[in-house]
């Protein structure tokens, strides 16, 4: 099952595991996966590609010669464990709460809305309610592990090092590009063009996060499903969900603030945070910038995520807890999300060396990215 957005899964997953729901549902999203078909086969083929080589030379150009990085005003990991769940509801982004409910529209604005205003207001309420016992009762448990680390760029590559000698390598993360043809004014972007070339001799660095709210739901999601109490049960996971978020979010306002301090006199308001009006990027491994879900791999292995704030990944890297979040930070002023969107064999078989993999391996992860079939033998 394929959502548009993580907020979206909590109702597909009620629906597969619901008996009165489920026939009918997976019956829909057949019929709907057929007519999906049958309109792409219609569809003309992509637009034209860049070959990897060529698309490297449109990427995004920053004169090293003249610009600085910031150097952040500390280096290394941090650990924040119990953070105030009241200090992090300040910041949540409600939209995607309702999403979750299939209600769409804009938070504040949802809440007026003529059509679906007093369903919304009627499931705030409830959420507005759970929430505080939430944090009154301490429910949940939050927890964050951060990283900035002197780091270059090696082409598409970024590594990050040990100490500010750079003489030891901690790991190596690898990056995507953009393939597809642009107008010239519109480089072909890479996250690794955020940070100074190696040979450029500039002193660049890079940050890594993971944090989740999501500590001790499990048994309070049990205990609900335990009386077939479905409704509190997704309720509670969409809060602590959006709870993720919103401490994802206060995190990168305190790095931008504090612990890297390129913006230490930013002075947002929530509603410019939630639409990103501040500089700087967070992606994440899995999203479109970086489609590639194994490096998070990498990014925990070098927070020590496990450890230090409790968060594992499966054998498909998915979280756990749930509500949580990871990905890089990148202070660069030009940084901006893209999608790396489809991409040819010839990156994909250069990302596999990088990598140190095979290409089969690479374009099993990266399948819906490929803008090719990849070959059916090979991958037998």
């Amino acid at each position: 099952m394929w959502v548009p957005d993580a907020s979206r899964s909590v109702g597909v997953c009620t629906s597969l595991l619901s008996r009165e729901l489920r026939d009918d549902y997976m019956r829909r999203i057949k019929d709907e996966a057929e007519k999906t078909r049958s309109q792409h086969k219609g569809k003309k083929g992509q637009g034209p590609h860049y070959p990897i080589a060529e698309a490297r030379r449109h990427g995004l150009i920053t004169d090293w010669k003249k610009y600085v990085p910031p150097v952040p005003v500390v280096t290394g990991v941090k650990v924040f464990r119990d953070y105030p769940l009241a200090e992090i509801a300040k910041v949540i982004d409600w939209t995607p709460f309702f999403q979750t409910w299939e209600l769409a529209g804009r938070y504040p604005a949802i809440l007026q809305d003529k059509v679906v205003g007093e369903a919304a207001r009627n499931l705030f309420d409830d959420a507005k309610r759970m929430l505080a016992r939430i944090i009154e009762e301490k429910w949940l448990g939050a927890a964050a592990v951060i990283g900035l680390f002197p780091a270059n760029s090696i082409g598409d590559d970024v590594e990050v090092y040990t100490d500010e000698s750079r003489a030891e390598i901690a790991t190596t993360f690898h990056f995507l590009r953009q393939q597809m043809v642009k107008p010239l004014d519109k480089p072909n972007q890479c996250l690794a063009d955020l940070v100074a070339p190696k040979e450029s001799g500039v002193r660049d660095y890079v940050g890594a996060f993971a944090v989740t709210a999501g500590i001790g739901i499990d048994e309070r999601v049990a205990a609900y499903e335990e009386k077939h109490d479905d409704y509190n049960a997704i309720m509670l996971k969409a809060l602590a969900d959006r709870l993720a978020e919103a401490f994802a979010e206060l995190m990168h306002q305190r790095v931008r603030r504090e612990f890297w301090g390129y913006a230490s006199d930013e002075a947002l308001s929530v509603e410019e945070i939630i639409d990103e009006k501040y500089r700087g990027i967070r992606p994440a491994p899995g999203y479109p910038a970086c489609p590639e879900h194994t490096e998070k791999g990498l990014l925990f292995g070098l927070l020590n995520a496990p450890a230090e704030a409790g968060i594992t990944l499966t054998e498909s890297f998915a979280m756990l807890p749930t509500a949580a979040v990871s990905g890089f930070y990148f202070s660069h002023p030009e940084s901006q999300y893209f999608a790396v969107a489809k991409i040819d064999r010839d990156q994909v078989e250069d990302y596999a060396r990088r990598k140190g993999v095979s290409l089969q391996e690479i374009e099993r992860w990266l399948a819906p990215n490929l803008s090719y079939e990849p070959d059916a033998k090979l991958a037998a």
